[in-house]
């Protein structure tokens, strides 16, 4: 069981089982949200973990979410992809969740990318449009830097000033429009889930400044920060949440969806990722 005790001893022997396979060091790390895995094929992989054979790594229990961990070359650079997160709703705890960020920090990779699939509470977007994050809002209860803090990950009250990297977001808004990819940006909001929002949920969600609600990404971009990684993470709106225009949504839909904004997805983080030295 993992504990903010044996946390680094924990994540140090996970690195340690992977660099008996390889010696890869990558520079960027990546993780793949719902239905949105299929930047993973443009890697050229030089070790793949499933992640039940890592020590102490979760277990995807989401469709579409394969549960591979990846390690090769992306656009030139050496990366670690995440194919398949986890989420509160699942069942693990905070601090199981964010374990492979920890895990692919201390791999060498010192940026974090994140996509995540989510719904729409701001009236101007649309189904299939990407949003690039540029802050958030932690509704999720939870957080995954609670309990005793090891110095050896980060400080005890990690500055969120710039929760993602400006830098990226400006080369990624830059990269948009050179590929004629139309990009949002705005604020992501997090709960636990797994049931979707009611009505008035959704009002309060928009009240409260958000554009987006979603189910994830929060805990791992808190986790990045505390270790001092640079950030950037951008969602794909698969569903409309506007109250006074509600449809059923289903999982089914959802992923379709995402399916089909993905080769813009994987052709605007292609690019950022061929840009980052570190």
């Amino acid at each position: 069981m993992l504990t903010p005790e044996n946390l680094y001893d924990s994540v140090q022997e996970c690195v340690a089982a992977i660099r008996k396979k390889t010696a890869h060091k990558p520079s960027v790390a990546i993780i793949l949200g719902t239905g949105l895995g299929g930047l993973a094929r443009e890697i050229e992989v030089v070790a793949e973990f499933p992640y039940s054979d890592l020590p102490n790594f979760p277990v995807s229990t989401v469709e579409s979410h394969h549960g591979r961990l990846l390690l090769g070359q992306l656009s030139g650079r050496p990366v670690v992809a995440m194919q398949g997160r986890f989420h509160y709703y699942e069942g693990y705890a905070p601090i199981e969740i964010t374990y492979p960020v920890r895990v692919m920090k201390m791999l060498g990779a010192g940026t974090l990318i994140c996509s995540n699939a989510c719904g729409a509470v701001n009236p101007l977007y649309r189904q299939g449009d990407l949003m690039i994050l540029a802050d958030h809002l932690n509704f999720q209860g939870a957080n995954p830097l609670i309990g005793k803090n090891d110095e050896r990950f980060g400080p005890r009250f990690p500055d969120m000033s710039e929760p993602y990297s400006n830098d990226l977001i400006a080369k990624a808004e830059e990269l948009a429009l050179k590929l004629s990819i139309p990009v949002r940006q705005g604020v992501y909001l997090a709960l636990q889930g797994p049931n979707l929002e009611t009505r008035a949920e959704y009002r309060m969600i928009r009240t409260l400044g958000a554009d987006v609600v979603g189910m994830s990404t929060v805990p791992e971009i808190l986790v990045a920060r505390h270790m001092g990684m640079r950030t950037f993470a951008v969602s794909v709106i698969t569903d409309m949440c506007l109250p006074d225009a509600l449809a059923e949504a289903n999982i089914t839909e959802i992923i379709a969806t995402a399916n089909k904004a993905e080769p813009k997805l994987t052709k605007l983080l292609a690019e950022l990722v061929r840009g980052i030295d570190g």
